[in-house]
């Protein structure tokens, strides 16, 4: 009979209330029966969590986040593995990528692969990281260490600021990889070697989480003798997400509407937004609610009258996916404005399940706003049609069967599966 083995997932950073889409997909394959064990390469930063991170049974243990805190633990590694006939294989290449790249980022990345080969539980029997750039690093070094075979979730930042000599290597060397918007499989796919398929498959959404919430059939309009249009937005205070030219946007509607907005994320820029939001005359209608657990925001959503998510490219490439924000909305039949950057056009119809603008116009984001604050029917219209759509294509347990195709083969006799397999939307 088959030995069921254990899948060890590699994170950046673990629990964080931002990637509530790597929090879902854990539980899922977990519901499928794997067996799974969690490494990450740094502690948590938010004061809460998500309730699916409680529900969560897979084992969780931390790398190093800084070496020299705990040298000890490196040198104990290294001396396990330093005689083993693979070590010199995984020190070549990671001295090959540090002539590319000397940095002390690159060297805390063999340190933490180390730590992790040598700590590894004996019935680890594949590794998988989740994003392409550290977490990659660190999967490819231990698999070099120790011999298991290994795969990658690639998501969005990593795809984009990771340099392409790396890409080009870690996806020579991964078993497989999976993506999850049709811009970055495109890309990834130009740098794969040939005959290696680079797989899409959509986080969707767990509608379980979801589920379809009152609302009243919107009747407001802005008009300053009514109750104010509830405007919301959900993500990391950051270049990528373009608060600045949202806050502009907002400034530059008509002064007879009335409107209040919501921000819900932490993120560095959170202070700059609020000073410009002060110079712009805004602060009054704006609430800053800062990182929130996904009850609340699900509170939020079905509060709100219009979600707008201004993304752009950040300077140095970083961008988004697909938010998993904009399904949240949706799928609370939320009319969406969003604007044209890589995935969105992928869950997005322009004028049918939501409205999109260009990136980093201010005034066209502000006319869609108007648009949508004045007219409470094509509110309605626009956030009923995008709730059909994820209902439809954007299910959550679509990718969780073809993620589940592709874990079973490492997983031994783990998880028989529960249902067809189905293709995922392009």
């Amino acid at each position: 009979m088959p030995v069921k083995r254990t899948i060890l997932i590699i994170l950046k950073g673990y629990p964080r209330l931002s990637e509530t889409f790597i929090a879902q997909e854990i539980r899922a394959l977990e519901q499928r029966g794997l067996s799974l064990r969690l490494a990450a390469l740094r502690h948590p930063t938010d004061k809460a969590v998500h309730p699916v991170h409680r529900e969560i049974q897979a084992p969780l243990s931390y790398l190093p986040e800084y070496l020299y805190r705990e040298p000890l633990r490196l040198l104990r590694a290294w001396w396990r593995l330093r005689r083993r006939p693979r070590y010199r294989e995984a020190r070549r290449a990671w001295l090959k990528d540090l002539r590319r790249d000397f940095t002390p980022n690159r060297g805390r990345r063999f340190g933490q692969a180390l730590v992790l080969a040598a700590e590894l539980a004996d019935d680890v029997g594949h590794l998988h990281a989740h994003f392409l750039h550290t977490p990659a690093s660190v999967t490819r070094y231990a698999a070099l260490l120790t011999g298991l075979s290994w795969s990658c979730s690639a998501h969005a930042k990593d795809i984009w600021t990771t340099p392409e000599w790396e890409k080009r290597e870690k996806l020579a060397h991964v078993d497989w990889v999976v993506t999850c918007t049709a811009i970055g499989r495109d890309h990834l796919q130009a740098l794969s070697p040939a005959g290696r398929p680079v797989t899409l498959i959509y986080h969707g959404l767990d509608l379980r989480r979801f589920g379809r919430g009152e609302r009243p059939a919107p009747a407001e309009d802005g008009n300053p003798r009514s109750a104010p249009i509830t405007i919301i937005s959900v993500g990391r205070a950051v270049p990528k997400k373009g608060y600045h030219d949202l806050l502009n946007a907002l400034a530059a509607l008509p002064s007879d509407l009335n409107w209040r907005f919501v921000h819900v994320g932490g993120g560095p820029l959170l202070t700059e937004l609020k000073g410009q939001a002060e110079k712009l005359g805004l602060s009054p209608r704006i609430e800053w609610r800062g990182a929130q657990p996904q009850e609340q925001v699900l509170a939020l959503y079905r509060q709100a009258d219009l979600f707008v998510l201004a993304s752009r490219i950040a300077e140095d490439g970083d961008r988004d996916g697909l938010p998993n924000v904009l399904m949240e909305a949706q799928s609370q039949a939320v009319p969406v404005l969003a604007t044209r950057t890589s995935g969105i056009p992928e869950l997005i119809d322009d004028g049918g399940t939501g409205m999109l603008v260009e990136a980093g116009d201010s005034l066209a984001l502000a006319k869609g706003m108007e648009t949508l604050i004045r007219e409470p029917a094509l509110r309605r219209r626009l956030g009923e049609a995008g709730r059909r759509r994820i209902e439809a294509q954007f299910d959550m347990e679509r990718g969780i069967d073809l993620l589940m195709d592709r874990f079973r083969p490492q997983a031994g006799s783990a998880a028989e599966p529960t249902c067809e397999s189905r293709s995922m939307p392009h």
